[in-house]
């Protein structure tokens, strides 16, 4: 075992290297956007110059006349097409050519097709518009922007956390803080563009676009198309990073596939970085006042979070962290309020841990804060404050595993050389400050069906709808499937990224593990249940044990009496040469509609805080050490450290991978990450790599993961939490506090930037 490659724990898998990994270090790794399509057209995106208003005139003669060009697409041409929906599915309800309408900047006016890239993009370019230009709201504080209450707007919030009566416990209280926090929009940029390859044979459509959510693109795609569902196959093999901006689908898909009908030939648009900031989703710009009140020992009496989102005009995107943050301690009592404010911009979506991110960076900042005000060693002013049971609801947690993850951390870490005086560390010209803060995700799963076929010569292909997004979903596949039916690793294959595969749910929200797992093992147990009944039939190999029990290992069915059989030779008795079988995972408090749902392209997600009996969710403690130059003010971290715990861990390698790179991006958002917005035109300023910052190898030094075992049956068979998004979620809080502790300057807005220390 190696350091990334950690040797399992009780109720953790062996760290085996992903199946797929040789195809994606030699480029064999089939990227939709590389996909070799016959005859191919490629388009080009115009997209407006300004946030709100209309078109009046729209010029395209000189784009037409460009040597190459096909077909120009615009408003008035998708007549044929239904506009899109806003939800999980969809990205957004703007149809940016349906009507003239402009709604945001960098929405699209126009789709040119041409011959050739380089034909397409010089005529996108000659692409004029004439404009009714209103004056635009780009968000908080700008004239115009409408503020109303989030609850009830999104079926994913639906009400107001609250518990006891908060103004008498505030009002009692001996120790408060009252406290204003801000997080910035924060755009997506994964490696591999935005793209989509669309093509028709006959009234057969084939698109290839990276995407999170195959079943669904493939119900919303017919849809807005008018088409019969079992007309349309979406593939998405891999996915070069999405982190969210990849789950919902956006107006272009449809607008391509309309492009490829029309020209009558495949059309592949891959959008420029630049224009992917208003095409595709980010994470919302948000606000957060915390109050909470605290006796002299400690215990918090009252806790109350306001949150403000922006979103865009036409869709009630809700990020609503207050579910968790209302949750996390024993408060005594509780009072919470979102409210999304409108504002001219497109529509902001899911981004790694959506609401965990900013709320809790919002909560974690005040508990450090209300830890100094009280004296109190901030890890002990949250072991004070541990709960018994949630604080809304009053219903148990299914496990929580939070202060053994402290333990770990802290003594790795080395909290214990702390000094808490702030600036009282130094090490030459720097100062010395350390900071940690609570990780906490919900635990979900979802419908998800699975196809395992086993043949003679222990050879087992798996299939189901999911989406290997770097996750490593194809490694812990294939793993559950050969520990069910014990065959090495090396004899399972596994088929995703197509939704002519079986549906799974949205590849977010870290259900993907558990829900895949889960189907996975219902269909090998079935598999098992026909290897079983045969072997121990009359004349099958261990005829005579029918009342014995028997297990799978080293590819034989085995009987407790120790006889054993090879599948090869319980095939021979079925005289067949396969065995498949086809399952259908439900999680415990399903719908009856909850299977129908998901062929339909919608996921039911339970877990969490949902569940009547207990709440679900996963946990983590994260340290980190910053250093600070005393004269410049530069800031570094030399170290970071997180414990988790997240039920069963099916690969310790995959496991630690995720979330060393969530922590990696919680160093991003408290000191780097942020998209620029000129207020006065509602335009996003730094649309590229060189100006939107993130980090690069200089800026991380020593990353520690610590697995923390834990058993949790509640949360679904395969006893997953997921811990795809738990990473990130502490991170820029525990280096808030960090920053406070070397320097006394409590920076409550992101990103923390050398200007915020010297001023």
């Amino acid at each position: 075992m190696t350091e990334a490659a950690p040797a399992p724990k009780e109720n953790m898998g062996a760290p085996l290297p992903r199946i797929d990994a040789r195809l994606k270090v030699t480029g064999q790794a089939p990227y939709p956007a590389d996909f070799a399509a016959a005859n191919v057209a490629y388009g080009v995106l115009a997209t407006s110059t300004i946030a709100r208003g209309s078109i009046t005139a729209l010029h395209l003669d000189r784009a037409r006349a460009v040597s190459g060009v096909l077909d120009i697409i615009s408003a008035g041409d998708v007549g044929s097409i239904d506009k899109p929906k806003f939800g999980n599915t969809g990205a957004s309800s703007i149809g940016p050519l349906h009507d003239t309408r402009i709604f945001h900047d960098g929405q699209i006016i126009a789709l040119v097709v041409a011959d050739t890239f380089e034909a397409a993009a010089e005529a996108a370019m000659l692409v004029r518009a004439d404009y009714a230009e209103e004056t635009p709201s780009a968000g908080f504080d700008s004239k115009g922007a409408e503020t109303e209450a989030a609850a009830g707007k999104s079926p994913m919030f639906k009400e107001d956390v609250k518990a006891g009566d908060f103004d008498a416990a505030y009002a009692a209280a001996a120790v408060k803080i009252d406290q204003k926090y801000s997080t910035p929009t924060q755009h997506h940029n994964p490696i591999e563009l935005f793209s989509t390859t669309a093509m028709w044979q006959g009234d057969q459509l084939t698109v290839h676009e990276p995407c999170q959510n195959v079943t669904g693109w493939k119900a919303e795609l017919a849809r807005q198309l008018k088409m019969d569902p079992a007309n349309v196959r979406i593939i998405s093999s891999y996915v070069g990073g999405a982190f969210g901006s990849k789950g919902p689908m956006t107006a272009r898909t449809a607008i391509v596939a309309l492009a490829a009908r029309r020209v009558g030939r495949p059309v592949r648009c891959v959008v420029s970085r630049m224009q992917a900031f208003g095409t595709q989703t980010y994470r919302a710009e948000t606000r957060h006042r915390i109050r909470m009140g605290a006796d002299r020992n400690g215990r918090i009496s009252a806790f109350g979070h306001e949150g403000w989102e922006v979103t865009s005009r036409p869709d009630p995107y809700v990020v609503g962290g207050t579910s968790a943050t209302g949750r996390m301690y024993d408060y005594g009592s509780v009072l919470t309020h979102v409210s999304i404010v409108r504002a001219d911009r497109n529509t902001p979506g899911y981004m790694r841990s959506p609401p965990e991110t900013p709320y809790v960076y919002a909560l974690e900042s005040a508990m450090d804060e209300m830890a100094v005000a009280l004296g109190m060693d901030p890890v002990e002013f949250r072991r004070v404050n541990e709960p018994q049971k949630e604080p809304i609801g009053g219903k148990p947690f299914s496990s929580r595993s939070l202060l053994q993850c402290y333990d770990q951390a802290a003594e790795a870490f080395g909290w214990s050389r702390r000094e808490a005086a702030v600036g009282s560390m130094r090490d030459g010209d720097w100062l010395v400050g350390m900071g940690c803060a609570t990780a906490i995700y919900p635990t979900s799963v979802a419908p998800c069906a699975a196809r395992i076929r086993l043949t003679d010569d222990g050879q087992v292909r798996v299939q189901c709808g999911s989406h290997e997004i770097g996750t490593g979903v194809r490694t812990v596949a294939a793993q559950m499937a050969a520990e069910r039916l014990a065959v090495d690793i090396g004899k399972v294959s596994v088929e995703m990224g197509d939704s002519a595969l079986p549906p799974a749910p949205v590849s977010g929200g870290s259900i993907s593990t558990a829900s895949v797992c889960s189907a996975v093992l219902k269909a090998a147990d079935a598999v098992r249940a026909r290897l079983f009944a045969a072997a121990v039939a009359k004349g099958g190999p261990l005829a005579g044990s029918g009342n014995e029990k028997l297990d799978m290992q080293d590819g034989k069915v085995v009987a407790a009496s120790g006889r054993s059989a090879a599948i090869a030779e319980v095939f021979k008795s079925l005289q067949v040469g396969a065995i498949e079988e086809y399952a259908e995972f439900a999680p415990r408090g399903s719908t009856g509609q909850a299977l129908k749902k998901l062929y339909a392209g919608e996921s039911e997600f339970h877990g969490g805080e949902q569940d009547k009996d207990s709440v679900k969710y996963a946990f983590g403690a994260e340290f980190v050490e910053v250093r600070i130059n005393s004269y410049t003010r530069e800031i570094r971290v030399p170290q970071i450290v997180g414990a988790f715990a997240a039920g069963r861990i099916m690969n310790t390698r995959t496991a630690r991978s995720q979330l060393m790179g969530g922590m990696i991006w919680g160093i991003s958002h408290a000191l780097h990450e942020a998209t620029e917005i000129d207020r006065r035109h509602a335009r996003y300023v730094n649309r590229d790599l060189q100006d939107y910052l993130v980090p690069v190898n200089a800026d991380i030094k020593k990353v520690d993961v610590i697995l923390v075992p834990e058993v949790d049956m509640e949360v679904n068979p395969a006893g997953v939490k997921g811990l795809g998004e738990l990473g990130n979620v502490g991170t820029a809080a525990a280096i808030a506090s960090a920053v406070y502790h070397a320097t006394g300057k409590r920076i409550r807005d992101l990103p923390i930037r050398v200007e915020d220390l010297l001023a």
